[in-house]
């Protein structure tokens, strides 16, 4: 039986562009993604598909397209939703509390801004985010986030406009980086997502954030992000992630801790140095192996959702300083992620790991290079104590 319910002109469409009944749901989102936008394919041939697709990332997809959505294509949407939450699978459950979000974004005063540093080796980066005050001058709430600690400082500070152009270009100049401007609810959103990701423990010592940042900002902190990037680059988010985007400084610099790559690394190295398995084809298959597992652990769940984040910032980073096919491969990337693609079916992510895990494995070689033998072989002792005796009669 068809995932469509009827196979009109619209529907026969998608079908001749590749989406149909056999498709795992997964694979028939990221197909519905990939056909959103292009000419032909109609919107709501694809709220019709994604309405008999009984799975909660339908459900997402649909609510995204609702958003901007209005007429017989809002109503389709609508429909869509309410078939699939007969069969269980609600609209996510932010998107109640992101619809009065949005109510509440409308009303602020637009003047605010924003300007976003990139993102550096260690998963540090600098936010700000200003407001004119009314005797003068602005209010700029200054933040530094850490991936892995959350939000490490936060202040307010009062600034005339020209101070803060100074500080911006000062801070230019000592960090060799350049702050972008950025849409405030973007910076927003990343401020207090590094707020909830800091431990109890830690709160207190970066301050009370959450009343600087009223002073700035009247609606409710955000608990979700419709991230810009996959609209600003729609056609290339749709299409495959380059592994040219390694080359990039913010994948070069890039470091999952090393800590965590270790274990994999000591594993490639016995299935390399095995004495059992003896042919080269089957020490490449455990190897291989060992990537793909570390990639689905590293790439998916609560890893694959921080991973997400980083690859969207990192790709609004680049489209703000003219790095457009470069932004393009980021999107691609963390779409990828955002629809639960298998990623050991994505080149983009097995080489990442690959280059995670060489860059571990050259550092103990060179380590180690570096290091005195303690045990030697009878043919390197043999060597040295002929080297020691050469020297012995010199003298």
């Amino acid at each position: 039986m068809s995932i469509l319910p009827k196979t009109n002109f619209d529907d026969a469409k998608l079908i001749e562009a590749g989406f149909g009944p056999a498709l795992a749901p997964a694979d028939a989102i990221a197909k519905l993604r990939e056909l959103k936008g292009n000419p032909g394919i109609a919107n709501l041939a694809i709220a019709r598909a994604l309405g008999m697709i009984a799975d909660p990332r339908a459900a997402a997809m649909l609510t995204e397209m609702e958003a901007g959505a209005s007429g017989a294509i809002r109503r389709e949407i609508r429909r869509a939703l309410y078939k699939l939450k007969q069969r269980g699978i609600g609209a996510p459950a932010v998107t109640a509390p992101a619809a009065s979000a949005v109510h509440a974004i409308a009303t602020e005063k637009t003047e605010i801004a924003a300007m976003l540093s990139p993102i550096d080796s260690e998963g540090a980066r600098i936010v700000w985010i200003v407001k004119p005050r009314v005797q003068g001058g602005v209010i700029r709430l200054w933040a530094l986030i850490s991936e892995r600690e959350g939000l490490v400082g936060a202040q307010n500070t009062g600034l005339s406009r020209r101070e803060l152009k100074s500080e911006r270009e000062e801070l230019e100049r000592r960090a060799q980086v350049k702050l972008v401007d950025a849409d405030w609810r973007v910076a927003d959103f990343i401020a207090c997502e590094a707020w909830r990701n800091t431990p109890e423990s830690r709160r207190g010592q970066v301050g009370n954030f959450l009343t600087l940042r009223s002073e700035l900002i009247a609606s409710p902190p955000p608990t979700t992000l419709l991230h810009p990037v996959y609209a600003e680059l729609a056609a290339e988010a749709a299409g495959e992630p380059s592994v040219e985007l390694l080359k990039e400084p913010e994948l070069l610099e890039w470091r999952i801790p090393d800590a965590i790559l270790k274990p994999y690394v000591d594993e490639i190295g016995r299935a390399g140095e095995s004495v059992i398995v003896l042919n080269p084809l089957h020490k490449q298959e455990r190897v291989n192996a060992v990537i793909d597992r570390a990639t689905v652990e590293l790439v998916t769940g609560d890893n694959g959702r921080a991973v997400q984040r980083r690859l969207e910032d990192i790709a609004y980073y680049m489209t703000r300083v003219g790095r457009r096919t470069q932004a393009g491969w980021a999107a691609a990337a963390s779409a990828r992620l955002r629809d639960g693609v298998t990623v050991t079916r994505v080149p983009f992510f097995l080489a990442f790991i690959r280059t995670q895990l060489g860059t571990v494995a050259a550092a103990e070689q060179q380590k180690a290079e570096q290091e005195p033998r303690l045990i030697m072989t009878p043919a390197e002792a043999m060597r040295a104590r002929e080297a020691q005796e050469a020297r012995t009669r010199r003298r």
